[in-house]
This record gives C-alpha cells, sequence and structure tokens, in this order.
C-alpha cells in the first residue's frame, strides 16, 4: 500500500510539470503586439459629420473623399485659378489631417515643372482652403492619428 500511495504521490508531483508553461515577457508580448499592427493602414479614415451616418468602411470612406474633392473643388473655382492659369484643369493637393482635428493644404507638382507658378498656386491654395468643415482625424487602435493623401482637383470642367 505505501507502495502505491509513494507512486501516486511523485507522479501527481511531477506530472504538475507538464502544466507548468513560461510566461512571456512584457517585452515579447510588446515585440508580437508591433509586428502584428499594419502601420500602412488606419482603423477608420477621416470623417465627417455627415459621412459618420454610413455603417460600411469603405462607403464613409468613398464619403469623406467625394466631400473633400468636392469641397476643395468648389473654394478653388471662383475665379482666381482659372484667370491666372487658362490652361490648368486638374490640380493635385496633399491633404495632411492632424490627429487635432487642423488640416494642411499643399499643391503638388512633378519634379520639373516650369508650366506655372507653383509658389502663387501656393499661396491662392492657402488663401481659399480657410473656413474648411470640421473633419475628424483618422483613427488607430484608438487613438486619433495623422493621415495625408493626395486629391485630384478638378479646376475647370468641360462644358
Amino acid at each position: 500500500m505505501k507502495k502505491i500511495l509513494s507512486f501516486f504521490l511523485l507522479l501527481s508531483l511531477s506530472s504538475c510539470q507538464f502544466f507548468e508553461k513560461q510566461v512571456p515577457s512584457e517585452k515579447e508580448l510588446l515585440e508580437k503586439q508591433i509586428k502584428e499592427i499594419n502601420w500602412k493602414e488606419v482603423d477608420q479614415y477621416p470623417s465627417i459629420a455627415d459621412c459618420e451616418k454610413l455603417t460600411d468602411p469603405k462607403q464613409r470612406k468613398q464619403c469623406f473623399f467625394e466631400f473633400m474633392a468636392s469641397t476643395i473643388q468648389q473654394k478653388l473655382s471662383i475665379d482666381t485659378l482659372k484667370i491666372l492659369f487658362p490652361k490648368l484643369d486638374t490640380i493635385e493637393v496633399k491633404v495632411t489631417v492632424n490627429p487635432d482635428a487642423t488640416m494642411q493644404f499643399e499643391p503638388q507638382f512633378p519634379k520639373d515643372t516650369v508650366a506655372y507658378d507653383t509658389i502663387k498656386i501656393d499661396s491662392i491654395l492657402k488663401l481659399k482652403l480657410v473656413d474648411f468643415p470640421k473633419v475628424n482625424p483618422a483613427i488607430k487602435r484608438g487613438i486619433p492619428v495623422k493621415t495625408q493623401f493626395i486629391l485630384p482637383v478638378i479646376i475647370k470642367r468641360e462644358k
């Protein structure tokens, strides 16, 4: 009986080691989490109040980009660019939405461009694109983040 009892005691003591696992360190867990994060995508794109009503992320993104392009186009269509640069039909604008919901606009030109006065176009953009409607910043893992994107804005429409 002693042998059986000592056998079960020995078995129970040694079997605990089979269930023992090493707990990963904080550093290992953090490194694993960082590797899993897609740094090129945000969880939620920037948005405006009207687009917030949409539940589908793709529709919400499309709504936001359409709103941005049309609003910039509307603000820039007020004669200034059309008169100064009659051959300019489309301009690419780099839009930056900061975590604090402020925005910056910067025209994008080919590196070798000499056809347009880029400084004048930049100053017109800064002058015209004020009083922009409130834009909610993009969200990454629950935190507002800075996003940048380039929008083609049509200046001259074919009639």
